[in-house]
């Protein structure tokens, strides 16, 4: 009899096939993927700064020009012919120093003649006084009449005017021959001599030259009408507190961008608004020893003294624009980025002053804005985490970066 297999049933082989395939599986080294649940990921790192009010020096700039704070024309006193010059034109020359020399021959003659005028007018009173007091004796005796004595008495006081007159044009005559020699008023730069030698002058009718001192050196400026209102305003509201009795530090910064080195102080404002710039003309005086500040120069002036009192500032990085003005982002009692609207001032080096929209104590965030949104949770880095994971991680750069500008 031959001996068969039994055969097994279908069940049989469709149960093993997946022990089978799991075999394979296993001998072939791949691994069954296994279900694991999505953890939360961790809040993103920032970096905050916490908002502490302080005095924050204020500083005024303006558009000015430079002038000598003497400037005088040197006009001759007398009339007659220049014989020299006597100064290097746009040289420094001293108070008193002679500028120019006009013919003193006439002036020579006609001091000579007051001084004999003088003499006569001298010896004419001397004899009228002898005939006074000769005349008073002959009255007390009753030889000469009272009209006599009287006469003599006149004599004598005509003669003392005469003598006075006399004096008076010597004094004159000494004055025309001393106006000869044309003398510089100030200390300051002689400018162009406007008559040279030879010509004739007459009087202080013609210019000869002039004088200016630089030494101190004004800057005149204008303050807009709007601004001065505007200041005042915040000086009202405490906002700014202005300096004692309008005395601001004064410096100029020059063409080339330096700011020069001697400071002075504002010594005039006018009660004036033009009318035609609506500005308020303004002047500030500075020592100018070196001479490198010249009337007319275009300078801008930068005046110092006030402050801002208890002022909020956060850095300019921290501050974004957005469709409704600029904000910031603070960090809130729950740890979450909370948008907070702000309104600006003026700049302070690297750093706004915040008008409205901060308290003293809020954490405003100033690195790591790019990667949160409102009420996103944050978690504040150490000092310097940031900047360390930027250079070590490619993509924490650009975001920090992002966020700075």
């Amino acid at each position: 009899m031959k001996h068969q297999t039994p055969a097994l049933p279908d069940a049989v082989h469709r149960g093993a096939l997946p022990a089978i395939v799991l075999v394979a599986a296993v001998l072939s080294g791949c691994e069954p993927v296994v279900s694991q649940p999505h953890g939360n990921p961790p809040p993103p790192e920032v970096a905050t700064v916490t908002v502490e009010p302080r005095d924050v020096p204020v500083v005024f700039e303006y558009t000015g020009t430079t002038a000598g704070s003497r400037e005088v024309e040197v006009r001759a006193r007398v009339t007659g012919i220049i014989l020299k010059r006597n100064y290097h034109e746009g040289s420094h020359v001293e108070a008193g120093r002679s500028l120019f020399s006009i013919d003193p021959a006439p002036y020579e003659a006609a001091l000579a003649r007051a001084e004999a005028e003088l003499a006569s007018a001298k010896a004419r009173l001397m004899q009228a006084r002898r005939d006074a007091a000769r005349l008073e004796s002959l009255y007390q005796t009753k030889v000469a009449s009272r009209k006599d004595y009287d006469d003599a008495v006149s004599a004598e006081a005509i003669a003392e005017a005469g003598v006075q007159e006399a004096r008076a044009r010597l004094t004159q005559a000494k004055l025309d021959l001393a106006y000869t020699r044309v003398e510089s008023p100030i200390t300051g730069i002689a400018g162009r001599a406007l008559r040279s030698e030879g010509n004739y002058v007459s009087g202080p009718g013609v210019l000869l030259t002039e004088v200016t001192q630089i030494d101190p050196i004004y800057v005149i400026f204008g303050i807009s009408d709007a601004a001065r209102l505007e200041l005042h305003g915040e000086a009202q509201a405490g906002r700014v507190v202005l300096p004692a009795n309008g005395e601001y530090e004064a410096s100029v910064r020059l063409a080339d961008g330096r700011v020069y080195a001697n400071s002075g102080r504002v010594t005039f404002s006018s009660v004036y608004v033009s009318e035609t710039t609506g500005t308020i003309e303004a002047r500030a005086e500075l020592p100018n020893p070196d001479g490198l500040l010249r009337p007319g120069q275009f300078v801008r002036v930068i005046l110092k003294g006030a402050h801002r009192p208890d002022a909020i500032l956060v850095p300019q990085r921290a501050v974004l624009e957005g469709p409704q003005g600029k904000f910031v982002y603070v960090v809130n009692g729950e740890s979450s980025a909370e948008l907070r609207a702000v309104e600006v001032g003026d700049w302070h080096g690297d750093e706004w002053i915040i008008s409205a929209g901060l308290s003293p104590g809020d954490r405003v965030i100033v690195d790591g804005v790019m990667k949160i949104g409102p009420g996103a949770p944050v978690r504040i880095a150490e000092p310097g985490a940031l900047a360390a994971d930027a250079l070590g991680t490619p993509g924490g750069g650009a975001a920090v970066a992002t966020a700075s500008n």
